[in-house]
């Protein structure tokens, strides 16, 4: 069982099972209450899906795309969860999570802020169900979008208002399952953050 955190947009957890599915799932909307809500979130899915912590084989990480302030309180999350128990942490990039066995060419629009969309195109999946991504993640702006997307006209366009975690959660264990590799090790920020630390020592005057 793995417990997979999405904060590339909304805040989401979820319990998955490779056998059952997904056991219980919770989501908040909200982009700027990630840190307020993950801990209550995780704690309500593993009651829901009645699992105790120690009972998971890792922690699945959304590590993006998504603006670095709601991406970073997610992976945190995961990281931190997974080091108290004891078990690895599954990076996954979140746009995947929804060309999960997708029968036809898909382009995965999610809201980066900023007058701007993140966008990830894919192939129809392969044999086994897996996404097979061709293009991005990548930022535009929504007017330069089909200018952007290589034969955009051939894709289903998905707007996503956030990337559920169960879905991503059941890509972690199918992609185990299969002897694949994960995601990047790296947040997928795709955009420098807002606030940058100081390049030298702050001027005391008295």
């Amino acid at each position: 069982m793995l417990l997979a955190i999405d904060t590339s947009a909304g805040t989401s957890v979820a319990v998955v099972d490779r056998d059952r599915g997904i056991l219980a799932q919770a989501d908040e909307a909200d982009t700027r209450r990630h840190a307020e809500v993950i801990g209550t979130l995780i704690e309500r899915v593993l009651a829901e899906a009645g699992v105790t912590p120690r009972e998971l084989s890792g922690v699945v990480a959304g590590m993006g795309p998504g603006p670095f302030t709601g991406l970073r309180v997610g992976i945190a999350a995961a990281r931190a969860f997974a080091f108290g128990i004891g078990r690895p942490v599954v990076p996954l990039v979140s746009h995947d999570a929804l060309a999960l066995d997708a029968r036809e060419p898909l382009l995965v629009v999610t809201d980066a802020r900023r007058r701007e969309v993140a966008w990830s195109s894919y192939a129809a999946a392969d044999e086994l169900g897996l996404p097979v991504r061709v293009g991005g993640p990548r930022l535009a702006s929504p007017g330069d979008l089909e200018a952007a997307v290589d034969r955009y006209a051939g894709y289903l366009r998905l707007d996503a208002a956030a990337i559920p975690a169960g879905p991503l959660g059941m890509l972690g264990e199918r992609l185990f399952a299969a002897g694949r590799a994960f995601g990047p090790t790296e947040p997928l920020y795709l955009r420098a953050p807002d606030v940058t630390p100081s390049t030298g020592p702050k001027r005391v005057t008295g």
